[in-house]
């Protein structure tokens, strides 16, 4: 039975609010400097000081500007580290607008197919009204990332260089939404009118064909061959030429890829740790790398992050960044903010609840670059940002250990850091995962 809110409801409510132990300068306090800044902590602020036992050098911080770039950022940047060191080239980037191209280009074809797949279905169910709320958006996910290096390489910045749309990607992201849905309407119009698998797919191409006028004209042409032309950190020149993409990936960073795994901490009922999992309709290459979770526990998942920051290698990782942090100061704490002392409430919620419950979900990707350990255990992360040299320390964040417990949920692992269980578990699963809905918050593109 609904309850209605009652003149004595509002009279009792107040009178509480009154007799709360300095309730009125509270009040003023919150209604000037609002939440945040009331609730802040600066206790937080000196125990979160930029200083780690396991410290690795990676350079200046890149920007992703007005973009949803931070996974690609986040993994050329774990890739540009051993270049710059290798090949001594300070502050060296790969093109983040390279990959941008192949992307959304790649996940306009991966929508089509997916309106075709769903095209028996009525609009208003749910698969077919989650395709149509956000048919690409910029976000993605460290296996996406993989599947593009696969198909098409890789290139320094210097060879595909930033655009206003690749650095601002409101107007692209909204013209091409709107054609992909202007597309989506003719292709189940083709489907319920039982036209031919050839027809279907020269539609399809012409679709293709107009996304990629729009991403050559917003982004430019991604360069099929190129030569390498830099000056080291000695001053000596040095230039590479013929490269291809693929060419150039082999040459100088040179991964391999199927060696890198998605690893994740999602303590929801639904996911037994130990095991593999997938998200439907998650990807971007038709026929590429699919995207693979394996679900470990919290003291397992930072154990990993550890042993690989210990052997010199950065770590990509993908986390709730709005919560409990300030940006300008670079700080990621659950102690930052006091809102329950604030409010004499009780906001708390464990991470799985949290998931559940719709409250968080990963947003950003950034990369671990060193680590705290005191004592055996770790207190605080270096946390490598894609938001420039503004923010932080020069762009650098730094992450309590109670933050990366609550609101991290995924890195990147090399399998070698795996135990042979864990490996084979890999192994085991991985043409057979547990398939997640598509809207399910591991899902969740950074």
């Amino acid at each position: 039975m609904s309850t209605a809110i009652t003149a004595a409801d509002l009279a009792s409510y107040q009178k509480a609010l009154e007799a709360t132990p300095g309730s009125k300068a509270l009040q003023k306090a919150v209604m000037n400097n609002g939440v945040l800044k009331s609730a802040e902590s600066i206790e937080s602020q000196t125990k979160m000081d930029q200083t780690f036992s396991i410290d690795l050098s990676t350079g200046a911080v890149a920007n992703q500007k007005q973009s949803g770039r931070c996974w690609m950022f986040a993994a050329l940047n774990t890739m540009r580290h051993g270049i710059q060191a290798q090949f001594k080239i300070k502050d060296f980037e790969l093109s983040q607008n390279f990959t941008f191209f192949w992307d959304k280009f790649e996940k306009s074809n991966y929508f089509y197919e997916n309106v075709l797949a769903t095209a028996d279905q009525p609009l208003d169910s749910r698969k077919v009204a989650f395709l149509m709320t956000t048919p690409q958006q910029d976000g993605g996910q460290w296996d996406m990332l993989t599947a593009l290096i696969d198909k098409y390489g890789i290139v320094p910045k210097s060879a595909m260089p930033e655009t206003f749309s690749s650095s601002a990607s409101r107007e692209l992201n909204s013209t091409l939404n709107l054609k992909l849905r202007h597309d989506a309407v003719a292709l189940r119009k083709l489907v319920a009118d039982k036209a031919s698998d050839a027809d279907i797919a020269d539609a399809k191409s012409k679709m293709l064909s107009e996304v990629y006028r729009i991403l050559a004209y917003t982004l430019g042409n991604p360069p099929t061959e190129f030569d390498f032309e830099y000056r080291d950190d000695d001053k000596a020149y040095h230039i590479d030429r013929d490269l291809t993409p693929k060419t150039f990936y082999d040459k100088y960073i040179g991964w391999d890829l199927d060696q890198y795994q998605s690893i994740i901490n999602s303590p929801t009922a639904d996911k037994p740790y130990n095991h593999l999992y997938t998200v439907e309709m998650l990807g971007n290459v038709i026929g590429g790398r699919e995207v693979r979770h394996l679900n470990l526990e919290i003291n397992d998942f930072k154990a990993l992050a550890i042993k690989q920051l210990e052997a010199g290698e950065s770590v990509w990782f993908g986390s709730d960044v709005g919560q409990s942090s300030d940006r300008k100061i670079g700080i990621l704490d659950t102690a930052i903010y006091d809102e329950d002392s604030l409010f004499a409430t009780d906001f708390t919620m464990s991470k799985a609840e949290r998931l559940d419950y719709g409250e968080s979900l990963m947003t950003h990707a950034m990369v671990l670059t060193g680590v705290d350990i005191v004592d055996g255990k770790p207190t605080k992360w270096k946390v490598e940002n894609s938001w420039g040299d503004k923010v932080g320390e020069k762009g650098y964040f730094v992450a309590s250990d109670a933050w990366f417990d609550e609101f991290v949920y995924q890195i990147v692992i090399n399998k070698s850091f795996l135990s042979t269980d864990l490996n084979d578990t890999i192994k085991k699963e991985y043409d057979q995962p547990t398939v997640l809905a598509p809207w399910d918050p591991m899902g969740a593109l950074a």
